[in-house]
């Protein structure tokens, strides 16, 4: 009963207060509401698990040097003969998660994207069918001997309108006919979180969808190995195991098995990329923490006003009996039903936004399952709960420590000291370094975003268009795919607007990449010990670096000659040909790459080929009828708007090769995915940083306008004495405006020294840049006249005499 009268009570306090309450609302709305989101997001990617049998017990096969994206760990061979070997797993599947396909069904045909996978992947991740089955390591008889498809959820739905007689059907993958085994459950997506595949096929039948074999071949790295340990082995113990195999077959088969050091991670997070993710969510948790520690340090701040304003109606309720533990009680009861209220409109808000999130499909692919489950529920009613406690503290000490009589008279317990810091301006002061080191960091993620817009690419997506086409559909033998590329490119030039075309094998920062080993001329052993580099090799066509804008620095560019019956060819790189021959030109040097005597006839700048964030890296272009490649992307130049050179490409394309599945977009576009990371730093670290400024100012236009309200007898009789405009206004607001200045400092302080944890978010972060420093200052100073404004007026239009009649 008790508590329900002090919840009663508290309601009417806030009714007769709405400034005040619409204040704290809305500051912890959004402060419980970012956490929530934080939190959700948190949740679905590190804490929930991967929905198979023991996923703590599951690893992925990586090398030694940390890579970025889901890199490919071994050959077919290779993977068989670890698979054989080792004595620590309990089984090991290979995955190939980069197989793509024309999907074709009653008259309708789709591009899907797919695995690859080992008979045994199913059972070894120990998930059920949705409908029919999945294939098994006994379905498996060789090469060829398992035309099955398994597909997904999502896929069934979207494409055979979740029809369950799908299931024994036959589909055709690239025009090699597949029977559908069964459906996938809804909830399962392999074994990484942002990444859905359409369909799961055995990795046996592979060269029906690609068209080559890379089951015999220990030079094709195509097996991404996952394995699952035996009880009672460790980590340590499983990775000796794997180097001891590795190092075996290095030394039996030491022209393709280099004996690279292994390690062993969980999947789920793009392989290495798990630690920038970690690092990532860790970071913006700390700052959304720090943003809900601002806002209780601030309605700390507006209710030890608040009660001082109080405090007779405080003495009252002594002088009539009450005690002082009720008083605290009543207290904490008003902070927890506001917080309450905060925290479940802040719950809502939360709950659209991880709504929104979950129904998100980004243009660069991919998707995150976000899902409000009870341990987001339970982190909501935690923080709600801690808010609450936090800033309800402080009234409640500062109404335990009171004197009784001294509020009764009209002071507080602190005017006996007027020079001293009450405790709510420290909580000013930490709450201005806390948001000062918000807006810091926001800055840093829009100067990393700038810098990763800008960075030197080595070529210019802009004012491109890339364009696959995918001949697997009409056309199996690869010198006719080749001859049509050839007629494909002559088409695309003849449209007027386009100055350049060009074709590669894929295009820069796709991720996904290895070095091929080089060797010097008169290598006769070709280990790969003998290797002296192992560049990225791409094989592209005459007018591709005019396509793409990569400016050759020396010697010429491919041309239609150069094919198999003439003196192999290469042009490279800047680092290529500084790492091979120093300061020697490299026009005219040789080397060996994929068994043939190549001559270097050109070189051009570096650029980024794997990520955003790597050093300069060798690269090696070979020409595009000498490597044999049949498959590759179209670089289309020209001076028409995306849509125009879409619409006109396509039309071209379909003319040359009307059955073939055409896709086109701008390469800008095509690196969305890339510049993800930035983007989503600089919209994160913005959002808190806006966020600190809305609290510094209703921080500081709160403390100022209390110190303005309580002084005003004061300051009236200064100005009857004569005091200047000045001298009022630096004893109404000198230590609000000093907390301003102290705090800020602060705040500039711990961002550099928040230089570690900044880095895990944004590109080359540096919050000792001066134009951060420098912006983060101005921000403040603005924010500090925005929040003294009407103060500072009504200091300014004191009049002695309205206040004595007043009196």
């Amino acid at each position: 009963m008790k508590l329900l009268l002090g919840v009663r009570y508290s309601l009417r306090l806030l009714r007769k207060s709405p400034a005040f309450s619409v204040v704290a609302l809305v500051t912890l709305t959004m402060a419980i509401g970012t956490n929530v989101v934080v939190f959700g997001v948190l949740n679905a990617v590190l804490l929930h698990p991967l929905g198979v049998r023991d996923p703590e017990s599951l690893f992925q096969i990586r090398h030694k040097p940390w890579m970025s994206g889901r890199l490919l760990t071994t050959s077919y061979p290779a993977f068989e003969d670890f698979r054989q070997r080792n004595t620590a797993f309990s089984g090991m599947a290979g995955v190939y998660g980069y197989s793509d396909a024309a999907l074709s069904w009653s008259n309708t045909v789709v591009d899907v994207h797919g695995d690859e996978v080992t008979g045994n992947y199913f059972d070894l991740l120990g998930v059920q069918p949705e409908w029919g089955r999945f294939f098994h390591s006994a379905d498996e008889r060789g090469p060829g001997s398992a035309p099955f498809v398994v597909l997904s959820d999502a896929l069934w739905r979207s494409v055979f309108h979740a029809n369950r007689t799908v299931v024994g059907t036959t589909v055709e993958l690239n025009q090699h006919p597949f029977t559908v085994l069964g459906v996938a459950p809804a909830q399962f997506h392999g074994m990484e979180r942002f990444v859905w595949p359409d369909y799961w096929i055995p990795m046996v039948n592979q060269a029906q969808v690609h068209g080559s074999d890379y089951l015999h071949s220990r030079t094709s790295i195509t097996v991404t190995v996952i394995g699952r340990l035996k009880p009672g082995v460790t980590v340590e113990q499983a990775t000796e195991n794997l180097n001891a195999i590795q190092t075996q077959l290095a030394r039996e088969y030491p022209q393709t098995d280099e004996g690279q050091t292994l390690r062993l991670i969980h999947p789920g997070l793009y392989g290495d990329e798990g630690e920038v993710i970690r690092g990532f969510l860790s970071c913006v948790t700390v700052l959304a923490l720090l943003v809900l520690l601002a806002s209780c340090a601030n309605l700390g701040s507006l209710f030890a006003a608040r009660t001082a304003d109080r405090r007779r109606e405080l003495a009252l309720r002594v002088a009539l009996g009450s005690s002082r533990s009720r008083l605290v009680r009543q207290l904490l009861a008003e902070a927890m039903v506001l917080s309450l209220i905060g925290g479940a409109a802040g719950f809502v808000c939360a709950g659209l936004l991880l709504g929104a999130l979950d129904r998100w499909r980004p243009s660069f692919g991919g998707h995150l399952e976000v899902s409000v489950d009870a341990g987001v529920y339970l982190a909501g009613l935690a923080l709600t709960l801690g808010s609450a406690l936090l800033f309800g503290m402080v009234p409640a000490r500062q109404a335990w420590h009171s004197s009784p009589l001294q509020m009764m008279k009209g002071g507080s317990a602190d005017a006996v000291h007027p020079r001293r810091l009450a405790l709510r301006d420290l909580l000013l002061g930490a709450q201005i370094a806390i948001c000062t080191l918000l807006v810091a960091a926001s800055l840093v993620a829009v100067r990393g975003m700038l810098r990763a817009l800008h960075a030197p690419l080595g070529f210019q997506p802009q004012g491109a268009m890339l364009v696959d086409v995918n001949l697997s559909q009409v056309e199996q033998k690869e010198e006719v795919a080749l001859q049509k590329r050839v007629e494909m490119i002559e088409a695309m030039r003849s449209i007027p607007g386009v100055t350049a075309v060009g074709t590669v094998s894929r295009t820069p920062i796709n991720g996904g990449m290895h070095g091929a080993p080089i060797f010097r001329p008169g290598t006769t052993e070709f280990k790969l010990n003998n290797a002296v580099l192992a560049p990225y090799v791409f094989s592209m066509s005459p007018g591709y670096l005019d396509a793409a804008s990569i400016r050759l620095l020396d010697g010429r560019d491919f041309s239609w000659q150069d094919t198999t019956t003439t003196p192999y060819v290469a042009i490279v790189n800047e680092t290529f040909a500084r790492k091979l021959w120093g300061v020697v030109p490299a026009i005219g040097r040789r080397f060996i790459v994929r068994g043939h005597l190549t001559e270097v006839v050109g070189v051009t700048q570096d650029g980024k080929y794997h990520d955003m964030q790597e050093s300069p890296q060798p690269v090696a272009y070979l020409p595009f009828l000498q490597s044999g490649e049949s498959e590759g992307v179209f670089v289309v130049r020209s001076r028409l708007a995306p849509n125009e050179a879409a619409s006109a490409l396509e039309r071209k394309l379909s003319s040359v090769e009307p059955n073939a599945p055409i896709s086109v977009q701008s390469w800008p576009d095509a690196l969305t995915g890339a510049l993800f990371p930035a983007r989503a730093a600089t919209t994160a670290l913005g959002v808190m940083g806006l966020l600190g400024a809305m609290l510094a100012v209703t921080g500081i236009f709160g403390t100022a306008a209390f110190s303005v309200s309580r002084r005003m007898k004061e300051l009236g009789i200064r100005v009857a004495l004569g005091a200047r405009k000045m001298q009022v206004m630096s004893a109404a607001l000198g230590l609000p405006m000093a907390l301003l200045g102290a705090g800020s400092a602060l705040g500039l302080l711990a961002g550099i020294f928040a230089n570690r944890l900044l880095v895990h978010i944004v590109y080359q972060a540096n919050p000792r840049d001066p134009v951060v420093v420098c912006g983060a200052v101005l921000t403040m100073a603005l924010l500090g006249v925005a929040a003294f404004a009407v103060p500072a007026r009504r200091v300014l239009a004191i009049d002695p005499s309205e206040l004595m009649r007043e009196e």
